[in-house]
């Protein structure tokens, strides 16, 4: 497994934090990225609004991240306040990759290469634990969302669009 274990999973291992990796068949023609970890971990008895994505965000001082639920639409407007700036747009995905050393589709808000401002959508707290991913596409971890929130040091806010 060490060979195999991504950052966010060392990061994980390094806190001492208790997690679970959850691998699924990710499918390289897809680019559904949350639709199909949603999909395939249904099957392990996982609900949709307790696995979030990872989506990185520009802000006028730079990137920051954004974690919601897989089927929520994020509030850009609502991420930007959380995270104290007047406004936020999506971040260049080539931008997103070379921040955080992640690709597309397996950016995990753990391990990260220069960790970002982090907002967490307050929702995780209702869960004992929730998946997000593991820095890989197909790879998911399953663990406290309290632990999420501490690592990342982020925020938690209502950030999901009406």
């Amino acid at each position: 497994m060490a060979r195999a274990a991504t950052p966010a999973i060392t990061a994980l291992v390094a806190a001492g934090v208790t997690h679970t990796v959850v691998q699924y068949r990710h499918d390289p023609r897809s680019d559904s990225f949350g639709e199909e970890a949603v999909h395939q971990l249904a099957q392990d008895g996982f609900v949709a609004e307790q696995i979030f994505k990872t989506l990185v965000v520009a802000l006028p001082t730079g990137l920051a991240v954004a974690v919601l639920p897989v089927p929520s639409m994020l509030s850009l407007k609502a991420a930007a306040a959380a995270l104290g700036a007047a406004k936020a747009t999506m971040a260049d995905p080539a931008a997103a990759q070379r921040s955080t050393g992640y690709v597309v589709g397996g950016i995990s808000p753990l391990g990260q290469r220069k960790p970002l401002p982090t907002v967490v959508d307050s929702t995780a707290l209702q869960w004992d634990r929730v998946l997000c991913s593991a820095g890989k596409r197909g790879w998911d971890v399953a663990l406290d969302p309290r632990d999420l929130v501490r690592l990342t040091k982020a925020v938690t806010a209502d950030i999901r669009a009406e």
